[in-house]
């Protein structure tokens, strides 16, 4: 069974970090593209960044020179190190696997106060 657990979200002032994780059973991380994307209230789920099997990233330009996704294979884990965060940064953030088969996790709350 696939499990994509994401942890580290909470509550921030604005100018915080917060580093989220992505620990993955029953796949191996390294094989997939991976995916961080965030959901607002009222609004469509959009990427924020990712990074492909080889190590390539690509980030949302509202999030460049801010956030950092990054993987570790000896842990099967993915981060996204979240600096300078603002309020327009609120959302629940997910991480996706995305290959033959596309694989999400529950989402992990990330609350920025101004």
């Amino acid at each position: 069974q696939v499990q994509l657990v994401e942890s580290g979200g909470g509550l921030v002032q604005a100018g915080g970090s917060l580093r989220l994780s992505c620990a993955a059973s029953g796949i191996i991380l390294s094989f997939y593209a991976m995916g961080w994307y965030r959901q607002a209230p009222g609004k469509q789920r959009e990427l924020v960044a990712d990074i492909t099997s080889g190590g390539s990233t690509t980030y949302a330009d509202s999030v460049k020179g801010r956030f950092t996704i990054s993987r570790d294979s000896a842990k099967n884990t993915v981060y996204l190190q979240m600096n300078s965060l603002k309020p327009e940064d609120t959302a629940v953030y997910y991480c996706a696997a995305e290959g033959p088969m596309d694989y999400w996790g529950q989402g992990t709350q990330v609350t920025v106060s101004s």
